[in-house]
């Protein structure tokens, strides 16, 4: 009897509009967040400074969804992975800063490349090597 007064009619319909509200105003928050960096780059100036790569990482995502639609992975699974690319510059005044850069820019950097690094906000632009 309790159970059939907490679904129909009781606590479920709450508790669905509860968690069904707290997805919705996460989902908004992230997109909100998103835009406003989207804009605070957009409205920063484009800079150039002597810079030196101090260090680099990588950020490898995985994941594995069942085949099929079939969320009990009868059909069997297939993976597939993202990977984020990060490189740390070190500016002249000591100010350190990591920005995402793709992966063909990270592969042309090497950690104690001295350079001009070209950013806006935290959107990366270029490093330019200097010859030594």
């Amino acid at each position: 009897m309790y159970m059939d007064s907490f679904f129909w009619g009781g606590g479920f319909d709450i508790l669905f509009f509860l968690i069904f509200t707290i997805i919705i105003v996460m989902f908004v928050v992230g997109a909100v967040r998103g835009i406003g960096q989207w804009n605070k780059n957009n409205h920063s100036p484009r800079l150039s400074v002597t810079a030196r790569v101090t260090a680099k990482r990588t950020n490898v995502v995985r994941r594995q969804h069942a085949n099929a639609g079939d969320m009990t992975g009868a059909h069997g699974f297939h993976s597939s992975s993202s990977t984020s690319y990060y490189v740390t510059f070190e500016v002249e005044s000591g100010d350190r800063m990591e920005l995402s850069v793709s992966g063909s820019e990270y592969g042309m950097l090497a950690e104690g490349d001295t350079g001009t690094l070209k950013f806006q906000g935290t959107r990366y632009l270029g490093f330019e090597r200097h010859n030594s």
